[in-house]
């Protein structure tokens, strides 16, 4: 009889064993889960409610200046609509946004959207995170106020002058400048790109880049455009005293020696 006991005090403890050990490891998981879960939360970044960027500044800058000192043709402005789409959609999560509208009056521009990509529903942790709100936030102040901009890329009015270059300078003092160094910079210009002031105008003297550098335009316009890439979506004008080659020469010159790295010139489809 005392041997029956003997086992059956060494089989509680054996099993008094095996549960502490299982209630351990169910421990650990509880909080390896929890610490996950915290660690998970600690991504979603804190922003401002108006313009929904990261508190600590975007991620990328993007900034789109569109020309609107003259309308353009329905399939000019349906190629835009589609570039547009394209570079709003290469905004990244947490990246800015910001559209200008030029006007016929030196470094006077229409801001129009000023904002931060801050991610769908799909982009967003379930577990830490509402993809339902996300996704709601997203389209009320990301996705609608752009697409509504898209829906009036044709509409313009005749301007007296067209003053690209001072506009340039403008938005790198106003966005670029006052931007993280490192993040990514990209301006994309829809233009014609005919530059029309006092101080220089390539319907006076052409798209020969000798002549501007003989101008006051290059001292007054001169900006320092270190680390943005430049990408210029072109409007194709009828009857010009130059080739559309030679003007992208003259504004691929421009952007180099002001420090800024040429990404291209499209010409759109159709005739402004």
């Amino acid at each position: 009889m005392a041997r029956r006991k003997r086992r059956s005090r060494a089989g509680s403890s054996a099993g008094l064993i095996i549960a502490t050990v299982c209630l351990a490891v169910l421990s650990l998981g509880i909080v390896g889960a929890y610490g996950w879960l915290r660690y998970k939360a600690s991504g979603n970044v804190a922003v401002d409610q108006a313009s929904l960027c990261p508190v600590d500044g975007p991620k990328a800058e993007t900034a789109i200046l569109l020309d609107v000192t003259d309308p353009i043709s329905d399939t000019t402005a349906l190629d835009l609509r589609n570039q547009f789409q394209k570079i709003v959609a290469d905004v990244p999560v947490g990246g800015a946004i910001d559209i200008y509208a030029l006007t016929e009056k030196e470094g006077e521009l229409i801001q129009t959207f000023h904002g931060c990509n801050p991610g769908s529903g799909a982009s967003v942790d379930e577990w830490t995170s509402n993809p339902r709100l996300a996704q709601a936030r997203w389209e009320k102040g990301f996705a609608k106020p752009l697409a509504d901009i898209a829906g009036k890329l044709s509409v313009g009015e005749a301007g007296k002058q067209s003053p690209i270059m001072a506009a340039i300078q403008k938005i790198n003092l106003e966005v670029f400048a006052s931007t993280a160094g490192g993040i990514p910079k990209h301006l994309y210009i829809a233009s014609d790109m005919i530059e029309h002031t006092d101080a220089f105008s390539n319907y006076r003297d052409g798209a020969s880049y000798q002549k501007f550098q003989q101008s006051p335009a290059r001292d007054k316009f001169r900006t320092s455009l270190d680390g943005v890439m430049i990408r210029i979506l072109a409007f194709q004008r009828p009857n010009m005293k130059f080739t559309m080659e030679e003007l992208a020469n003259f504004w691929a010159q421009w952007i180099k020696s002001n420090n800024g790295y040429f990404d291209g010139f499209v010409r759109l489809e159709g005739i402004r």
